[in-house]
Parts: C-alpha cells; structure tokens; sequence
C-alpha cells in the first residue's frame, strides 16, 4: 500500500500550521512549527506569498489529505463517496475521513499520532465487533465496537500511547473504556468535533467541482 515516508515536519512547515503528523513532539518546542514556521526548500526565507483562487483551494484540500494520511487517489475517491451522500457534501467528506480505523484508533489515544495508529492496525492488533480488522481504510459505522485484540492487550507500544495521551480529550462520538482498551462509536461526528486544525472543506469541495 502506498504511503508517504518522507519528513511529515516539512508538510506542516509548508501549510504553515501545525498537523499534528508526529504525536507529542508536536506539543512540544523541538516541534518544527515552534522553531522555524518557513516554508520547506531554499527559498523557504522568502515571504509566503498571498494565496488566492485555485491556490487556495488546493491548499486547504492539501492539509486534509495530511492531516489524515491520505493519498490524492485514495482522496479523491472519499469525495466521490462523499458527494453521493444525502447532507453536506464537505462534511460528509471529513465524517468518513474521521471514521477511518486508524484515525478511530488515534482519537481513543492508542496512538500518539495517527501514523502510529495506522501501524498498530495494520499490525494486527485491532477487532472491529470481534473480528480482526488490518485495514487502516475501514470506515467503522454507529455502533461498531473497536478494541485491542486479546493477545495484544499488553502490547508496550500500545499501553506508552494510552500513557502519553491521558490529558486528551475524547471527542464525544466516541464512548472510550482506556482501561479495558476498547470504545464504541456511539455517533457520527459532529463538524465542531471533526479536525484538530482550521479547515474550509467547502473549497475542497469547490475544487473538485470545477
């Protein structure tokens, strides 16, 4: 499965804010935001330039593929999705974004990051109703109860995460058992409740409309 594996720093440094792509250094000072917000390359000390129309668009539709590990093919294949549903096409859009396995994962804190939460998905170490699911992609629905799977309760990798993310806050779509390492979707997410960072889905929307 393709993926991006070069310096996640460099994206944020190129949207200017932060996306939160590397867990806790994020809240600290080594992150890259703190100490130098210019944009990544050699003439990354020049002035950013004023961004309008078209480059706006991409922009923000840019930083939601980031933000959530998506690439541009997977991307544009959740706004299709997206665009058949009945309600707001962009909102429909970063709901199925935000019900992705791994990013389900991140927001019950058995990930400091979401990259970290894709990997324990596709390590084998979740269930989804009881039954295993290695598939960062899957979309969990209303209802659905996803855990850590038995065999994987003691895993140190997934018990550090649930240590370090203690002081975060749980979205409340989700109902989460930290202790016993299980939660249950319990419902869709609201749009104040959707992305940690300041997002205008309608451009997206916009830019696959033309």
């Amino acid at each position: 499965m393709a993926r991006y594996i070069g310096p996640v720093c460099r994206l944020c440094r190129r949207e200017g804010m932060k996306l939160f792509l590397k867990g806790e250094r994020c809240h600290s000072e080594k992150c890259a935001i703190e100490k130098r917000n210019v944009p990544p390359g050699q003439h990354g000390k020049d002035r950013r330039p004023k961004i309008v129309g078209y480059g706006l668009q991409l922009r923000e539709k840019q930083k939601a593929r980031r933000v959530y590990g998506v690439l541009e093919r997977q991307f544009r294949s959740q706004f299709e999705k997206a665009s058949k549903m009945k309600g707001i096409t962009g909102e429909q859009l970063l709901s199925m974004l935000e019900r992705r396995l791994d990013n389900v994962i991140y927001r019950m804190g058995f990930g400091t990051s979401r990259a970290q939460a894709r990997q324990v998905v596709r390590h084998g170490h979740i269930q989804v109703n009881g039954r295993k699911v290695n598939i960062p992609s899957f979309v969990a629905k209303v209802g659905d109860l996803v855990e850590v799977r038995e065999k994987s309760r003691k895993n140190p990798t997934i018990l550090a995460a649930r240590d370090a993310t203690a002081h975060a806050p749980c979205p409340n779509w989700l109902d989460v058992d930290r202790e016993a390492l299980r939660g249950r979707i319990i419902a869709m997410p609201r749009r104040d409740e959707l992305v940690q960072i300041q997002l205008n889905e309608q451009l997206i929307v916009e830019l696959y409309s033309k």
